[in-house]
């Protein structure tokens, strides 16, 4: 019997190790982001960051985020409240996030997309502790591209 709980407990083991690798940042790069965005995990949500792809030029561009769990159910963000840093180039910008419907996080920066450009963004949903996750939206939308062999 001994041997049977000690066996349940070293699959459980490799089960929660398998599924806390899946969801780290080269993963979800490999994943299809539903609005076109890059994915992040900040804590138990799953952060799905959209920013202007094509500002050429230093403006107001929008900065939405989409919040869902792990398996990509939307996560209410009524009562939340975000920031999103961006720094592109040698400019920093941020973005006041509120909630936009019904797991999107809206705000306004002013920004020009640029290959380094980096993000971080936190949002505090209502009644929890703040969380935060790690943008690098134009690798995205770069590896998208040199995956097609010509």
């Amino acid at each position: 019997m001994k041997r049977i709980a000690s066996i349940a407990v070293l699959a459980g083991l490799t089960f929660a190790a398998g599924a806390a690798l899946a969801h780290d940042d080269a993963y979800l790069d490999t994943q299809k982001a539903p609005n076109g965005g890059q994915l992040r995990m900040a804590g138990p949500y799953h952060y799905e960051l959209v920013l202007a792809k094509d500002a050429g030029e230093v403006k107001e561009n929008p900065v939405v985020v989409y919040v869902t769990d792990h398996a990509g159910q939307r996560i209410p963000t009524a009562g939340a409240a975000g920031t999103a840093t961006i720094l592109a180039g040698k400019l920093k910008a941020a973005a006041t996030l509120k909630p936009d419907g019904d797991n999107r996080m809206k705000g306004v920066a002013k920004y020009a997309s640029t290959p380094d450009m980096k993000a971080v963004v936190s949002i505090t949903l209502a009644g929890k502790p703040p969380e935060q996750a790690r943008f690098t939206p134009p690798a995205v939308a770069k590896d998208t591209h040199t995956d097609h062999k010509h």
